[in-house]
């Protein structure tokens, strides 16, 4: 499954949870660091996935009442139904409505790379990241950026960051060949 498509499938899944849910919950929730202490802990895909799970949850919830929310709902359901400029005007507003909101940033970054917008996705993930230094997410997609600028060094940084925050994210297996084409090694 790309990193595109499994940010949509965890923006469908947690769409119903933000809806009737106003909690504040963002990059700066107290539950954020246990979390990521169990994360990098986990002995097995169906552990992490349950822990990353918690975390996007936590992520994806808005912290600045129902105008940012509404704009993430509205985002988030149109990049689950495939409308792209849709979503990033939706993302726009999120990210305008809340400049600290680290998830915002990182859905318009999605929804730029999704468009053929390498430099804008990237410029997103770097405020992302600002924000939210943990953001195994960001870092994988600014893989996928860096590889699509064919920048090949530069992405295998970003995906062994990614993986130093989250080991058994899913594609790590893949990241071995990159290693090799990096060290110049046939693929």
């Amino acid at each position: 499954m790309t990193v595109v498509r499994w940010y949509l499938s965890m923006a469908v899944v947690t769409l119903g949870a933000l809806y009737g849910s106003w909690a504040v919950a963002d990059q700066n929730d107290s539950r954020l660091p246990s979390l990521f202490r169990e994360l990098a802990a986990a002995t097995g895909a169906g552990p992490a996935e349950r822990i990353e799970s918690r975390i996007w949850a936590i992520w994806l919830t808005p912290p600045a009442g129902r105008d940012v929310a509404g704009a993430m709902n509205r985002g988030l359901s149109a990049m689950a139904a495939g409308r792209s400029r849709e979503a990033l005007l939706a993302f726009d507003a999120v990210v305008r409505l809340a400049p600290d909101f680290a998830e915002g940033w990182n859905k318009r970054a999605t929804v730029r790379y999704a468009l053929g917008d390498l430099d804008g996705s990237a410029l997103d993930i770097d405020r992302t990241l600002a924000l939210e230094p943990r953001h195994f997410g960001a870092l994988s997609g600014l893989g996928l950026v860096r590889l699509a600028q064919d920048r090949p060094v530069d992405a295998l940084a970003a995906f062994e960051a990614a993986l130093a925050i989250h080991p058994t994210m899913a594609g790590a297996g893949k990241i071995a060949a990159l290693r090799d084409r990096v060290r110049g090694r046939p693929l």
